[in-house]
């Protein structure tokens, strides 16, 4: 295997690319940049799956014409994409070498061809655990084939090449916010879960994915963060969720990190619950009767949490409770009974 000169600083320069902050576009018009000295492009498109649509989600396409940016974005290039196979493709591979002729592919006779382009390579973005995370193409006027030199380095390239614009990296980053988090997945759009890479699973931790999809009716608009307890194998589990950026290719929702229950200042169970039900803004009555408790049952335990909590109304004991994480759903009133919050 030999490489092309140059291929130290190239390589170097995407090291610094994946170690950059900032967002995906930004790393994603740094890295075809760095590039370019092997792939000599005239013209280069990176896009994102997004799984849930099927769709490859534009990132980057400089030297592209506004017709074929428009193009990069419909379901007919992943038609072609999944005819020649590229979102099973594992290495490199250059236009004289597609699976299926180029002619009977639409983005290259519509698209491609019409602008004077005549070969280029396709690069599978696949991260070292294995995801596919979508294409890096470049084309060239030129009819001459980069070289197998060449195409050994992108083979070398392709996982870091896929760090520097995996969605998953700039989520993985904020875990760090939770100190003390011992498993997470990513919301997405349609309510399913991914795994997030560096963390357990929350099923690991005895917490059912479903219990947290409240999280998408949490985070309302303006609003980035909220905690609430659920309950878990061993008790009452603490569940951070933070809104993820606005980042290509735009299908994850929230980042869901689990963590050990906070201070819970000797609430009882039973007085979690009606601190839960206080801070949907429930009233005393509504109180009594999701617990089927008497309304003065239900006032005694409300001045017992803000004894306890130190508030001095319901508003503030409400307000203490959301913030601190001490917020357990209505939807897991059933089964937790009087007794410790443990």
């Amino acid at each position: 295997m030999g490489f092309p000169p140059g291929s130290g600083r190239i390589t170097a320069d995407v090291v610094r690319i994946a170690a950059m902050q900032g967002g995906v576009r930004q790393r994603a018009d740094a890295l075809i940049e760095a590039l370019w000295p092997v792939l000599r492009h005239d013209t280069a498109w990176l896009g994102l799956l997004d799984p849930e649509r099927w769709a490859l989600e534009t990132v980057a396409a400089p030297g592209h014409t506004e017709r074929t940016r428009r193009h990069l974005t419909s379901s007919a290039v992943m038609a072609d994409v999944e005819r020649a196979g590229m979102h099973r493709a594992r290495r490199p591979f250059r236009v004289f070498e597609c699976p299926v002729p180029v002619a009977e592919l639409a983005s290259w006779t519509d698209y491609f061809a019409p602008v004077g382009l005549a070969e280029g390579v396709s690069i599978p973005l696949v991260t070292a655990d294995g995801r596919y995370l979508g294409l890096l193409c470049g084309h060239t006027e030129s009819a001459t084939p980069l070289g197998d030199e060449v195409i050994d380095l992108l083979v070398t390239l392709t996982p870091l090449l896929a760090q520097v614009v995996d969605p998953l990296r700039t989520l993985s980053s904020m875990t760090g916010m939770v100190r003390d988090a011992v498993a997470g997945v990513v919301l997405t759009r349609s309510g399913g879960f991914e795994t997030l890479p560096g963390l357990p699973c929350i099923r690991e931790i005895g917490v059912e994915p479903s219990s947290v999809r409240l999280v998408s009716s949490l985070l309302t608009p303006g609003r980035s963060m909220a905690r609430f307890l659920v309950p878990g194998r061993d008790g009452l589990t603490l569940v951070t969720a933070l809104a993820c950026p606005p980042e290509p290719p735009g299908h994850h929702r929230a980042l869901v990190l689990l963590s050990p229950p906070p201070e819970t200042y000797g609430l009882t169970r039973r007085e979690l619950q009606v601190l839960g039900l206080l801070v949907e803004g429930r009233t005393n009555a509504a109180i009594a009767s999701a617990l089927r408790i008497t309304a003065r049952t239900a006032i005694g335990h409300l001045e017992h949490i803000m004894l306890k909590l130190g508030a001095e109304s319901r508003t503030a004991a409400a307000v203490r409770a959301d913030r601190q994480g001490l917020y357990v759903p209505a939807e897991f009133l059933d089964g937790h009974g009087e007794g410790g919050p443990g």
